[in-house]
């Protein structure tokens, strides 16, 4: 559990790093960020002698194809991110990965054909609600945050049926990405336009430190999830975007008002009917699996 929370917490703090590299165009972040990562991976990698799935997987093609999709997601995802934190939209930003477990359920329902009970039907409609709301009230969808929490949630699907485990799935997906990120970076050195090279070094040392922070909180992750139930696990998400929205509002001062809050107050009670109705059903099997 304790893995688990400092996962959670550590992404809900991501704002604060992103906003120290605020002066970098977001796309030279990215590219950066998949460069380190892929180094301070392999170094675990290296650590762990945990190479012989790479070997394997040159067998397995169609393997190989989806984690490509899932590494254009990962990393337009990414992209949105870091856009998101360093123009402003923090609260989207956390609306985005509030939304994101009902982007999974309506998922389940119209691509795996999973059959939703009540109370995730009710969750759907209240979150509708309040993305309806923020429309109505801004003149136009919340965009930062339905990409954000669709890019995540469809990564997500794929990564669910992925033959690798995080640890390898994320230095697959670095190393897919790899080859264009340095490209990029030897073309904006090329032309002058790069900012590593002339950053103080300071800077520096937070760009290269994209690694470990990225790579970090996933490998916690992974250790937490594999001994708590899912229910534990869907209630702990919920730290990360908690920490985005209070940033935003307390450290980053971004506008709050009356109509903002009644639509993040439709889609915390979409949550609450969401997790409650989960609790409620395990609590029931439980009882049952005892009697």
């Amino acid at each position: 559990m304790l893995s688990a929370a400092i996962a959670y917490t550590l992404w809900g703090l991501f704002p604060l790093y992103f906003k120290t590299l605020q002066g970098i165009p977001p796309i030279e972040i990215l590219a950066q960020r998949v460069i380190w990562s892929l180094g301070f991976l392999a170094l675990v990698l290296a650590w762990r002698k945990q190479w012989r799935w790479l070997g394997n997987l040159l067998q397995q093609p169609r393997v190989l194809a989806g984690f490509v999709a899932s590494a254009l997601l990962l990393s337009s995802n990414w992209f949105l991110y870091i856009w998101a934190v360093n123009n402003g939209h923090v609260l989207d930003a956390s609306l985005g990965y509030f939304i994101n477990p009902l982007f999974n359920v309506a998922l389940g329902f119209f691509l795996l054909r999973e059959r939703l009970r009540a109370g995730q039907w009710a969750a759907i409609a209240l979150a509708a609600g309040g993305v309806l709301w923020l429309t109505v009230q801004s003149g136009h969808p919340p965009y930062v945050a339905l990409l954000l929490a669709g890019t995540w949630a469809f990564y997500g699907l794929l990564r669910k049926t992925a033959a690798l485990g995080a640890l390898e799935g994320l230095s697959l997906e670095t190393l897919l990405l790899f080859p264009a990120a340095v490209m990029f970076i030897g073309y904006l050195a090329w032309t002058g336009q790069g900012h590593f090279t002339t950053a103080p070094g300071v800077t520096q040392g937070l760009i290269v430190a994209a690694g470990p922070i990225t790579a970090i909180p996933l490998l916690l992750f992974a250790t937490g999830a594999r001994s708590l139930p899912l229910s534990v696990l869907g209630l702990m998400q919920y730290i990360s975007p908690t920490l985005q929205m209070l940033l935003g509002v307390w450290l980053y001062h971004e506008p709050f008002g009356g109509e903002r809050v009644i639509g993040f107050a439709l889609i915390w009670s979409a949550l609450l009917v969401y997790s409650g109705e989960g609790l409620w059903r395990n609590w029931t099997a439980r009882r049952q699996a005892a009697a």
